[in-house]
């Protein structure tokens, strides 16, 4: 791609959590990345994409910019020793392969999860804070409006967003589908390990219920979790009033024998029908609480059962989106092409505009008002036709990579050196 479009990358491809976390830039940061990258470095059509899986850079410049980049993050994060984490970044310095890229994260071909939606509102997010900095140039909203085009299709024309396909979008499925007849539920997540954070994230972005209770053994991280996602907190101490009240319980306590069982929960005095979500392996639920009248429980084999028949279902859709992702790069690289002769049309414009202004002025003395509105129109309908046989001549040999020679040979044609650009 005729482009000096590139990008620096650290996802989880590379870098282990601990790297990650230790690079992740928050909205505020990732402002400022922006500022300090467009007015310190000079770089123009910048995106800083970062989230738990990944921190991104795409920037168009002539050289590789990418140990700057990297030290500019370093100098952000406070880490004088960002030389060290050097080898954990990826740095695509051609454009077709930044570009490719791009379109591979924002689809979620580049995911933990395949097709994972919650990547394809982060680049928006990503790009509206490129358009607030004035950093995203045409090259740029160009690109981004495709890869939400193409976004579109991949929706639309494949099964690449169907279902849930990781184990906490799975938990998250099944709770909405379990309490879809209950007003406003309560549920309550027991153990913050990965997966509960992850499904309290989830949670939180569902919308879809009322009260949403968090409960670990180390109350600091259930108070992160609770102030990140906008939940409460019961201490350990107090769980069993809790589970009383609670209509859904997901459990992803981490110990070898069942902390749920069948006598604790006997004595919560199950009025109606209380859900209970195992994602504990081993379980911490035990088998026979289930024989407590009322109570159903949901065990990992079933919720990954579920995560498994849609990551099988999205597999199969990825030749699809690929060829999708094809077709649109291929129409963005015949734009950037284009965009390439712009300035030669632009001065074949101002010429052939110069030289019909000068035949006009010759005339138009001797020229009734009629016939000067008449050599006028007659002029200008002239040199859009020969304009436009230009123009379409150029893009042609734009598809053929081949507009080189004909640029040559209009710039002697109309002696465009000496001919400044039409503003």
């Amino acid at each position: 791609m005729s482009h000096p479009f590139k990008a620096v990358s650290l996802s989880f491809k590379k870098a282990p959590l601990a790297i990650r976390e230790l690079l992740s830039l928050d909205e505020a940061a990732c402002r400022r990345f922006l500022h300090t990258l467009h007015n310190e470095l000079g770089l123009s059509d910048l995106l800083v994409l970062s989230t738990c899986n990944r921190t991104e850079v795409y920037y168009a410049a002539e050289d590789d910019r990418s140990r700057e980049i990297i030290l500019a993050l370093g100098h952000l994060k406070d880490r004088a020793d960002i030389g060290q984490f050097l080898p954990y970044f990826d740095l695509l310095t051609e454009a077709d392969a930044a570009v490719q890229h791009l379109f591979e994260v924002a689809m979620g071909l580049d995911a933990q999860v395949v097709g994972d939606l919650q990547i394809s509102n982060q680049v928006k997010m990503a790009y509206q804070w490129a358009a607030d900095a004035d950093a995203a140039g045409p090259f740029l909203h160009r690109l981004l409006h495709t890869v939400f085009f193409t976004n579109k299709r991949v929706q639309t024309e494949t099964s690449f967003r169907d279902g849930a396909a990781s184990v906490s979008y799975a938990a998250l499925e099944l709770v909405e589908e379990l309490t879809a007849d209950v007003a406003n539920p309560n549920v309550l997540v027991v153990g913050l390990g990965e997966i509960g954070a992850d499904v309290c994230r989830h949670l939180a972005a569902s919308k879809a219920f009322g009260t949403i209770t968090l409960c670990n053994r180390t109350r600091s991280k259930a108070e992160s979790l609770a102030e990140e996602c906008g939940m409460n907190i019961v201490d350990f101490e107090n769980l069993v009033p809790a589970l009383r009240e609670a209509d859904v319980i997901i459990s992803s306590i981490n110990r070898a024998e069942p902390f749920f069982t069948k006598e604790l929960v006997q004595h919560l005095d199950v009025l109606s029908f209380k859900f209970f979500v195992d994602l504990s392996v081993p379980r911490s639920i035990a088998a026979d609480v289930e024989q407590v009248p009322g109570v159903l429980v949901y065990n990992i084999d079933a919720i990954q059962s579920k995560a498994s028949a849609a990551l099988e279902m999205r597999l199969a859709a990825v030749p699809q989106v690929r060829a999708i992702i094809a077709e649109s790069i291929v129409g963005l690289s015949d734009w950037a092409k284009e965009m390439m002769v712009s300035p030669i049309i632009q001065k074949v414009k101002a010429s052939l505009e110069q030289l019909r202004q000068e035949e006009l002025d010759r005339f138009q003395k001797k020229a009734t008002p009629a016939e000067s509105k008449l050599l006028d129109e007659a002029t200008r309908s002239l040199m859009q036709k020969v304009l436009k046989q230009h123009v379409l001549q150029l893009k042609a040999a734009c598809k053929r990579d081949d507009a080189g020679q004909l640029v040559e040979l209009l710039g002697e044609l109309f002696d465009l050196e000496k001919q400044p650009a039409a503003v």
